[in-house]
């Protein structure tokens, strides 16, 4: 027969059918032993008790086949005897089943035989009862009736049958007894049973022993505490300690001092014994608004203002409840003698009041009407009334006793106060002495009284020409000290129809902002400053107003295009025919280019440059003179007439250009001799005087300003001592006979351009127009600085107009 290797492992029924259907033969034995003994013990000699033969078990590899991993025996293979192969716990293998059965396979080969071998294992008593817990704590109410029960939970035994737990005992007491009930195969149950009445005022808790026996001899046992805890019911109402309460108190006593202190016990435990204090629901309302409990200390407080002269003895009923399901109560009274003291202060009544009071009133006019009155009498009831002294009012006495009148001793202003907080003081002639006070408040109203102010006077503006028609360009702002309709400014531009102010009938103002509007362009070669007057009037009644010049100055703008002077054709284009010999050397002047821009400064100032020619190595042109030069000889090759096309632009931000033609014809030398030289000659000639007057006129200008720049500076620095200013010169010389001057002025820093306004110049778009940025200085400083702005602005036109003048004479 095959071999089954798994079979041994106990993984296929079906091997073992085949092979006891093939041949086998198999046999049961049972053997009994006892828990607990040790490893090695024998249990029976399983070779002798199923006929085998000793000598063959090791070559028939005889052996315990076991589905558990544990084996928990094993069969000697030389003797055949089935011994323990561990200490054997019938607990861990069996739990607390009645009986504890071991089936265990005994298996050899050639041939295979299979015999079934059943080992019972004996419990022993190695095991007491325990209990669930070592301390059990139970909570009965002392009014818990004879008879009632509370079961408990049974111990618990490892062991089995008679050695399990068998009954239980309980302690000696007075006040319970034990009860077993059987429940079969689920063990005894223990019930404590109350077998006479508790009181918790006599004996708070109970301390009881439960213990559990079990079937051994000597038997085993287990013990559990059990703490009774008696719970308390409301058998008791609390207890005064005195039987009489009695007290002296002064009237006028501070809310919050202690009168009295009443003290009550009750018996009972938990709330049943938490003792509250409250005045009977029987007690007068206002002797409940005098006085207050603590309804936990029992203290009796001062809640109100105790006074002699409404009552001199109060009796106040005490309750003092437990916190019982079912309260109990009991009261006492307690009895408060007042006794009298100067408790009364003066009282202050105003009997008129006018709140309002206009700033315009004379001294002596009666503000409010003033009573005083004190309940005691006496001395005590004479009253002194007083008004502090740093207030424009008075109080003077009326003919009516204890009467005052309020009145104004001083102008009032409503712009310095413009309302007043005025404490009333009344103070009796008692001992000690007591006062009170009343505090009114005196509003003073407006009258108009106050001119509207301008923020500055006068404004300087400055703003582009070929402004946006309708479009605000400035704006001017006056305030009111006074309120209301007083205060609300409107504005108007004066217009006397005087030659001056012509220009005003071209803005317009908001009446309510202070916006001026441009209803025209202005044009900077027409007008460069102008100056009108704006009114600024209130809403009072009668209104009153006040003015302020605005001065204007119109900022250049490149919004004229260049214009070619020479060449200019009969026809008045800008064309013309140059002849020069064919023999000229480089560097021959050709023809000079000239042009005027009516615009100044850099949006005046001219650029040449050659847009076309037909031989770029001929010609020359320099950007700045328009002066047309050879660059080289000319030769046999070189064409006789030549194409020119010059472009005059200016330096503004958006540049304007104009472009002239000149034609350049090459003839012999004969030809253009004598017209040459007359041409050199007149040219020599007018060269030199406009070079004469061009320096006379340029120094005494400059001559003219150094000198009111000096006196300026001199008036700056003997004016305002931390007003620093350096006047730097432009380095950058932009070929041009006009300069541009720069200056600092604290962290500011500022360039007058004479050509070009926009190059380094500090004028910024502001909210309406471009301003020139200045510091906020003193007004003599402002003046100061308008000053030196005009003469800047007069210089510089100046100048300009005489580089204009005499480059027009040179041309």
């Amino acid at each position: 027969m095959g071999h089954c290797p798994w079979m041994a492992q106990g993984y296929s029924i079906g091997c073992l059918i085949v092979v006891v259907l093939l041949s086998a033969a198999s046999a049961q034995i049972r053997y009994s032993i006892s828990e607990e003994v040790n490893e090695g013990t024998a249990v029976g000699n399983v070779a002798k008790d199923l006929g085998l033969d000793k000598i063959t078990l090791k070559e028939r590899k005889c052996r315990i086949v076991s589905s558990s991993a544990d084996v928990l025996f094993q069969v000697n293979q030389n003797d055949g005897v089935l011994y323990v192969s561990r200490k054997i716990d019938r607990e861990e293998v069996c739990a607390q089943s009645s009986s504890c059965l071991v089936n265990l396979k005994t298996v050899l080969e050639n041939p295979l035989e299979i015999h079934y071998v059943e080992v019972e294992v004996l419990d022993i008593n190695d095991h007491s009862p325990i209990f669930p817990e070592d301390n059990k704590i139970l909570e009965i109410s002392e009014n818990v009736l004879p008879g009632a029960r509370f079961q408990l939970k049974g111990a618990q035994d490892a062991d089995s049958g008679r050695f399990s737990v068998q009954h239980y005992k309980l302690s000696q007491n007075d006040h319970f007894r034990l009860e077993v009930k059987d429940r079969g195969k689920d063990g005894k149950t223990p019930i404590l049973v109350v077998q006479k009445s508790l009181d918790r005022e006599t004996a708070g808790s109970h301390s009881l022993v439960l213990t559990a026996l079990d079937g051994g001899k000597p038997p085993k046992s287990g013990e559990m505490n059990i703490l009774i805890n008696v719970l308390d019911i409301n058998d008791n109402a609390p207890v005064f300690s005195k039987d009489v309460y009695s007290v002296m108190l002064h009237e006028n006593t501070l809310i919050g001092t202690t009168v009295i202190q009443v003290n009550a016990t009750d018996a009972d435990d938990g709330p049943n014994g938490e003792v509250v204090y409250s005045f009977s629901n029987s007690m007068n309302q206002n002797v409940l608004d005098l006085f207050d409990i603590n309804e936990i200390t029992g203290e009796i407080t001062v809640k109100g203002p105790i006074d002699y002269e409404e009552n001199e003895r109060y009796e106040i009923e005490v309750e003092a409840s437990d916190k019982g399901f079912v309260p109990l109560k009991t009261e006492k009274t307690v009895i408060i003698d007042i006794t009298d003291v100067n408790d009364n202060a003066p009282e202050i009544e105003v009997t008129s009041f006018s709140s309002f009071i206009p700033e315009d009133s004379r001294p002596g006019t009666t503000v409010a009407h003033i009573s005083v009155n004190d309940l005691d009498s006496g001395i005590n009831g004479k009253v002194i009334c007083t008004i502090s002294n740093d207030s424009p009012f008075a109080l003077t006495p009326s003919l009516k006793d204890k009467m005052f009148s309020l009145v104004t001793k001083s102008a009032l202003d409503k712009e310095q106060t413009d309302k007043y907080d005025l404490t009333i003081t009344a103070k009796d002639a008692g001992q000690p002495s007591l006062s009170s006070e009343k505090t009114i408040t005196v509003v003073v109203s407006d009258v108009n009284d106050n001119r509207p102010e301008f923020s500055l006077s006068p404004y300087t503006f400055y703003i582009s020409e070929a402004n946006q028609p309708g479009t605000s360009v400035f704006s001017v702002k006056a305030f009111d000290r006074d309120d209301n309709d007083n205060a609300h400014v409107s504005y108007h531009i004066l217009r006397d129809g005087s030659p001056e102010n012509k220009l005003t009938s071209f803005l317009s103002i908001n009446s309510e902002t202070g916006d001026i509007l441009a209803l025209k362009s202005f044009d900077f070669e027409a007008q460069k400053t102008f100056q009108f007057q704006v009114v600024a009037s209130d809403s009072g009644s009668p209104s009153l107003s006040s003015n302020v010049t605005v001065k204007v100055f119109i900022l250049d703008q490149n919004d004229n295009a260049p214009v070619i002077l020479y060449p200019v054709s009969s026809n008045g284009s800008a064309e013309g025919v140059e002849e020069i010999p064919r023999n000229v050397n480089a560097g021959h002047l050709v023809t000079k280019v000239r042009a005027y821009d009516a615009d100044i400064g850099y949006n005046g100032w001219l650029l040449f440059s050659l847009q076309q020619v037909s031989d770029h190595s001929l010609f020359g042109l320099d950007r700045y003179t328009g002066q047309i030069r050879t660059l080289r000889s000319f030769t046999e090759t070189d064409e006789a007439e030549h194409k020119l096309v010059i472009l005059v632009k200016d330096n503004g931000n958006v540049s304007l250009s104009a472009t002239a033609t000149v034609m350049v014809k090459l003839v012999e030398p004969k030809e253009a001799f004598a017209a040459s030289d007359l041409q050199s000659s007149a040219k020599d000639d007018e060269d030199s005087h406009v070079t004469f007057y061009l320096i006379i006129t340029l120094g005494s200008v400059s001559v003219l300003f150094i000198i009111s720049i000096i006196v300026l500076i001199a008036m700056q620095c003997s004016k305002s001592p931390d007003y620093t200013s350096k006047y730097l010169p432009e380095t950058n010389y932009d070929g041009t006979l006009c300069h541009s001057i720069q200056y600092r002025s604290g962290d500011k820093r500022y360039m007058l351009v004479g050509p070009r306004m926009s190059i380094g110049s500090t004028i910024v778009p502001g909210s309406h127009a471009n301003t020139l940025v200045l510091p906020d200085r003193r007004r003599n400083n402002e003046e100061v600085r308008s000053i030196f702005q005009r003469l800047s602005h007069q210089y510089f036109t100046l100048l300009y107009l005489k580089c204009k003048s005499l480059k027009v004479l040179e041309d």
